[in-house]
């Protein structure tokens, strides 16, 4: 996707684009130290035209301006991670997950910081569209005390490490209470803790990244489906 825009460039920028325009022929195989000099100008004052007007390095222009097919930027690494995650789609996933849900009288789904505001969607979409009994939280009080022996207790968490649910893991156990983990990134150090885990991808976020600056988008592609299969459930009752 590329957006040019000829209104934004200042009087300079379109003296470099009408210089270069003018020998599509020689710009095309133009270095931009060589167009900066036919253009009376710095490189970097070419490099800032081209990003300005749309494109997204010299090379890209260049093919523009030459009457080239504009070849595509690489997509930003998170695109490129949830695309991905489309592509290796595990539907058997969808199939566990929606018929445990379906096996419970009432679910209780935990998400801390911006997964709270997921599992709140969650909780409005399993209770409008499949007529399930499920209530959000955001911390482990919260969720403990609605715990009973008809509870599905679903957590999400990006990572699941910078938070333990091991505690509330063994209390909803205690009280008959069953447990399910939804998590983004691979989590070897889960698999000898918890019975239920949904892992939705092996590939990670940037390490840069805060906690509540990583993407939940994974978690919102998985659960559309989910919901989508246990309407199809209940549709068969």
């Amino acid at each position: 996707m590329i957006t040019i825009n000829f209104n934004a460039l200042n009087p300079l920028e379109q003296h470099i684009h009408a210089t270069l325009v003018q020998h599509p022929d020689r710009v095309g195989s133009l270095r931009i130290a060589q167009a900066a000099v036919l253009c009376g100008c710095s490189a970097s004052k070419i490099s800032k035209f081209v990003k300005k007007l749309g494109f997204a390095n010299f090379k890209q222009y260049l093919e523009f301006v030459s009457g080239k097919e504009v070849s595509a930027p690489p997509p930003p690494p998170e695109l490129d991670r949830i695309k991905r995650f489309i592509d290796g789609f595990d539907t058997a996933l969808v199939d566990d997950l929606a018929a445990v849900i379906h096996a419970s009288d009432k679910l209780v789904l935990l998400g801390a910081g911006p997964s709270f505001l997921c599992v709140q969607y969650f909780e409005y979409k399993l209770k409008t569209c499949v007529n399930k009994i499920a209530i959000a939280t955001p911390d482990d009080l919260s969720a403990s005390s609605m715990i009973d022996p008809n509870t599905l207790l679903l957590i999400f968490t990006v990572t699941g490490s910078f938070r333990s649910f091991e505690t509330l893991y063994h209390e909803t156990r205690t009280k008959g209470g069953n447990v399910a983990m939804v998590i983004e990134e691979y989590n070897p150090g889960f698999l000898q803790t918890y019975d239920k885990i949904y892992c939705l991808t092996q590939d990670t976020q940037s390490n840069d990244l805060k906690p509540h600056e990583k993407s939940r988008t994974l978690f919102f592609i998985f659960m559309e489906e989910v919901i989508r299969k246990l309407s199809a459930l209940q549709s068969t009752l």
